[in-house]
C-alpha cells in the first residue's frame, strides 16, 4: 500500500511528540518553552486548533508535521508550525497553513499573524511566498535572546488565500476524520465557532 498523508486534529496523546518536535525543529538553540504540558493545554483550549499530519499505509504510522493556532477576537495567531526534516519540501507546511487560514475564516477571524526568527531567511521566504507581509520587529522576542519579525496576512481577499490545492485534491490525501471516527477538522470548527460576515 502506498504511503499517504492526512491532516487531522491532534489528539491528547500527541502532546509529547509535538513538544519534542517543537524543541528540535522550532526552538533549537533556545530554552524549551513548548513543553508537553503547554501543548496539552492548547489541545484542550476551546479557542485553539492543533493540527497534525500523519502517515498512512505503513506498519508504524508517524506524526510528521504539526501546527498550533489560537483564535482571537479579530486576529488568529499561528503559534507553532513544524515539519519533520525527512518530510520537508513536500508541501506539508503549505497544507497546514492553508487549513489554518480556512479555519480562521470559518471562525469569523479575518487576519492571521505569526512571528519568525529575524535570522531565519528560509522561514521568512516561506511565509512571504504564502502572502504574509512584515509588520514589525520585536526585539529579544525569543527568550530574551533573538529578535522576531512579525508577519500578518489579511484573509478576506480570495486571491490572498493559500489553499487552492485543498479544493482540487492535488495532494495525495485530503483532510479526513480523525482516527477515532470523530468529526473532521471542518466539522469541529463549525460546531465550535459561529460564522460571521466580513466587516465592510
Amino acid at each position: 500500500m502506498p504511503v499517504t498523508l492526512q491532516i487531522t486534529r491532534a489528539l491528547p496523546a500527541d502532546a509529547q511528540v509535538i513538544a519534542e518536535m517543537s524543541r528540535r525543529l522550532v526552538e533549537f538553540g533556545l530554552p524549551w518553552t513548548w513543553t508537553p504540558a503547554r501543548v496539552a493545554r492548547h489541545l484542550q483550549h476551546p479557542q485553539s486548533l492543533v493540527l497534525a499530519v500523519r502517515t498512512n499505509g505503513t506498519s508504524n504510522p508517524m506524526l510528521v508535521a504539526f501546527a498550533i493556532m489560537h483564535f482571537g477576537d479579530d486576529i488568529a495567531h499561528l503559534n507553532l508550525l513544524g515539519v519533520d526534516s525527512r518530510w520537508q519540501r513536500r508541501g506539508l507546511g503549505r497544507r497546514l497553513v492553508a487549513w489554518l487560514e480556512k479555519s480562521a475564516l470559518t471562525a469569523g477571524t479575518f487576519s492571521l499573524c505569526l512571528e519568525v526568527r529575524a535570522r531565519n531567511p528560509v522561514a521568512l521566504l516561506f511565509y512571504r511566498e504564502l502572502g504574509f507581509t512584515e509588520t514589525g520587529r520585536v526585539p529579544r522576542y525569543y527568550s530574551g535572546r533573538e529578535d522576531a519579525l512579525r508577519l500578518m496576512k489579511d484573509l478576506r481577499h480570495p486571491l490572498a488565500r493559500s489553499w487552492p490545492e485543498l479544493e482540487t485534491g492535488a495532494w495525495s490525501a485530503g483532510v479526513d476524520p480523525d482516527p477515532a471516527g470523530g468529526p473532521s477538522a471542518a466539522e469541529w470548527l463549525a460546531s465550535h465557532f459561529k460564522k460571521q460576515e466580513p466587516q465592510r
